[in-house]
């Protein structure tokens, strides 16, 4: 049986950022807090914390006082930095650097909006840990929308500026942007209003989904890894599914049935931007001994 991991999986740049940092103060201090989970994926976080890496969440962060804390790569509201500053906490900023420019974008832009009695609209997943952080930088003001009927939510007769989590679809971003333009028409019997819809979707997310599109095409059977908590994942492992039928999601080796390989001559394997690529040869690996 041939099994062939996909070359564009794995982590995506802030991801492999945020985890390169934590190794390196791991060996330089043995233990340290990570605010959230480094990453969503079960299997990369028990090797963390193996290594001393202790998550932690936010109610338990604002009861510590004189340590380190690591800030993972979804990045957080100006809030957690007033924390670490009353406690006298070192916060370890690996947040990455496309969502540290994007916070800086919304935060010029809830400045504007202030003067015109504008809003923020945010296309994103409620409570997602970058959504928060985002939402943060307009003083948790930020109308956040996902499906379609949540631009209700928006004030139609106001101004608008939109942006995207880092990690949602671009065909996503399209259908919300159209849907906001069909909605100021009616709402103002055709005239236009100050809307400004920004494109902040991360490409390096982006791009692999017509990549796993192809991938998927190539295959008897597709085996997606993947943390379930990951929104990149669920949405990466529906896609795959949407082409091969016999595409199966799985969080760790356990969770493989050799009952899928049966009569199976050709199977590929891929992941999220949050799947460690040593976790998808783990499962290779396994596979081909089946």
């Amino acid at each position: 049986m041939n099994v062939t991991i996909d070359k564009y999986s794995g982590f995506c740049f802030g991801v492999i950022h945020a985890i390169e940092v934590a190794e390196r103060k791991l060996s330089e201090l043995g233990q340290l807090y990570c605010l959230g989970d480094i990453v969503h994926n079960g299997m990369e976080v028990k090797r963390l914390h193996d290594k001393g890496l202790q998550i932690i969440t936010h109610d338990e962060f604002k009861q510590l006082h004189d340590c380190n804390v690591l800030i993972r790569a979804h990045g957080e509201p100006p809030e957690t930095y007033n924390i670490a500053k009353k406690n006298n906490i070192t916060l370890i900023d690996a947040s990455c650097p496309i969502v540290l420019r994007l916070q800086s974008k919304i935060r010029k832009g809830y400045e504007e909006m202030l003067q015109k009695n504008g809003q923020i609209v945010i296309y994103g997943k409620l409570g997602h840990a970058e959504v928060n952080g985002l939402v943060g930088q307009t003083e948790n003001t930020a109308v956040v929308v996902d499906k379609d009927e949540d631009i209700e939510k928006i004030d139609f007769k106001r101004p608008i500026r939109l942006y995207s989590q880092t990690t949602k679809s671009i065909d996503g971003l399209a259908r919300i942007i159209e849907l906001i333009n069909t909605r100021i028409k009616e709402a103002n019997n055709g005239n236009e209003i100050d809307f400004v819809s920004n494109d902040t979707v991360c490409r390096q997310v982006s791009n692999r989904s017509a990549q796993l599109k192809e991938f998927s095409h190539n295959f008897e059977v597709i085996i997606f890894v993947s943390g379930k908590k990951s929104s990149n994942g669920m949405y990466l492992y529906d896609l795959c599914k949407s082409v091969n039928p016999r595409t199966y999601l799985v969080e760790e080796a356990a969770e493989i049935h050799k009952s899928w390989f049966a009569g199976i001559e050709n199977v590929g394997i891929c992941g999220a931007t949050s799947t460690p690529m040593w976790l998808m040869e783990e499962i290779a690996l396994i596979i081909r001994e089946l």
